[in-house]
């Protein structure tokens, strides 16, 4: 396929569009410049920024050229979308610290040479503005009443909106306008929750400029009955090795839901579709084949292939009974401190548990091992023979492995 909307389209990236089919013929005609902002709120991106980053790469494989926005600017606002509470406020410290961390991803994926692609960072024009001027020229584009009526203002509003929140989609729409005056950007992409923001862009551009510009949204990544993928025991599923190491990166891919592997493929590997399809019609126990497939592919584009290949052993290791692989995620702590925690605390800290009562659950249920010996009390601590050696091995169910590390 010549054109990157129908490879998007095929793979099931593609939500909305403010113009279909001319977005269609335009990306066939001609090298387009498009951006997706990305809010440095973390000191690392998470799964669900790498599917926007899937698109750009399938956007400039195909000639297009990508503008990756770090919203410095944006940041010290804070997005309200899919949000129930304000994010936390940041300092511009953090938030710069944050955007240097997300630069070095970006140059992974994407080709910065010869103008082939931009990083920006909105800071340069939004934190100069002055405030009675982006009032004048911008806010009175605007129409309240119809910023209400938006998706991504909806859930706050039952909690309180503060004005600060409110001001995030004009910054938005202000982003595009300086990118498609400076730049020639004629599209925003994102996630499906950004279709407001990127609508007011669209329409800004077309009152201040009679200028024409385009959005396209993107599926979030969800399982097959509609939850976030990307959520572990741990917090997000982070793409630096130092947050989500490549192992448990890998796990988390391994053991998803049959039902969700076919999207899995389409979305977040560039295997031709004529595998991804092969691989989706497996069933039964073959379609732990897919699954590994998937895991080793999605570790490879952000790990490497030899951490991809380092991961996939140990897990094929750790399932076939051997549990003391090198590489198996680890916690430290002195034989002291071990010696005084019940295995709920303990499950707790190795990040196998979220809570203490989910922690109880996985005991009562009989799902926790130690050194291959099934824990059922509640109250189980780790006897002080065992403390002798220099590490145990925690198994959750019947794939998750854990080694607590003796100083």
């Amino acid at each position: 396929m010549n054109n990157v909307f129908d490879v998007l389209q095929e793979r099931g990236f593609i939500e909305q569009c403010t113009h279909e089919e001319e977005i269609r013929e335009l990306l066939a005609k001609e090298a387009v410049t498009f951006y997706i902002g990305f809010d440095p709120t973390a000191d690392s991106l998470h799964i669900g920024h790498f599917l926007q980053i899937m698109v750009m790469t399938h956007m400039q494989r195909h000639g297009h050229r990508p503008i990756a926005l770090i919203g410095g600017g944006t940041t010290m606002v804070g997005d309200p979308t899919d949000k129930t509470d304000m994010r936390k406020m940041l300092t511009q410290e953090q938030i710069q610290a944050n955007g240097e961390r997300f630069r070095e991803v970006f140059k992974k994926f994407l080709d910065f040479s010869d103008g082939k692609a931009m990083m920006l960072d909105n800071a340069s024009w939004l934190l100069d503005l002055n405030y009675v001027t982006l009032l004048r020229e911008v806010g009175v584009h605007f129409s309240v009443n119809r910023m209400l009526a938006a998706d991504c203002y909806k859930t706050r509003m039952e909690k309180g909106l503060t004005f600060l929140e409110f001001n995030y989609m004009i910054m938005q729409a202000y982003d595009f306008l300086v990118l498609y005056q400076d730049h020639q950007c004629k599209m925003q992409l994102g996630g499906n929750d950004q279709w407001s923001n990127i609508l007011a862009g669209t329409e800004l551009i077309r009152r201040k400029e009679g200028g024409q510009a385009y959005g396209m949204t993107f599926t979030l990544l969800t399982t097959a009955d509609g939850k976030k993928m990307g959520k572990t025991e741990k917090g997000a599923l982070w793409l630096d090795p130092e947050k989500t190491s490549p192992y448990e990166f890998y796990q988390y891919w391994r053991n998803v839901d049959d039902a969700d592997v076919n999207k899995c493929l389409c979305l977040l590997t560039f295997l031709p579709m004529e595998e991804v399809n092969s691989l989706s019609s497996l069933d039964g126990a073959e379609i732990n084949r897919a699954k590994e497939v998937l895991a080793f592919e999605v570790t490879k584009i952000i790990h490497g292939e030899e951490e991809a290949q380092k991961a996939q052993e140990l897990a094929r290791s750790l399932f076939a009974g051997g549990g003391e692989a090198e590489d198996m995620p680890t916690t430290e702590m002195t034989a002291e401190e071990l010696g005084e925690k019940a295995i709920l605390d303990l499950l707790v800290e190795a990040g196998l548990a979220p809570s203490k009562s989910e922690a109880r659950r996985l005991v009562v249920q009989g799902g926790i091992q130690v050194d291959g010996e099934k824990i059922e009390d509640i109250h189980y601590q780790i006897p002080v023979e065992t403390l002798s050696q220099d590490h145990i091995v925690i198994k959750k169910g019947k794939k998750v492995y854990h080694r607590i590390k003796f100083r």
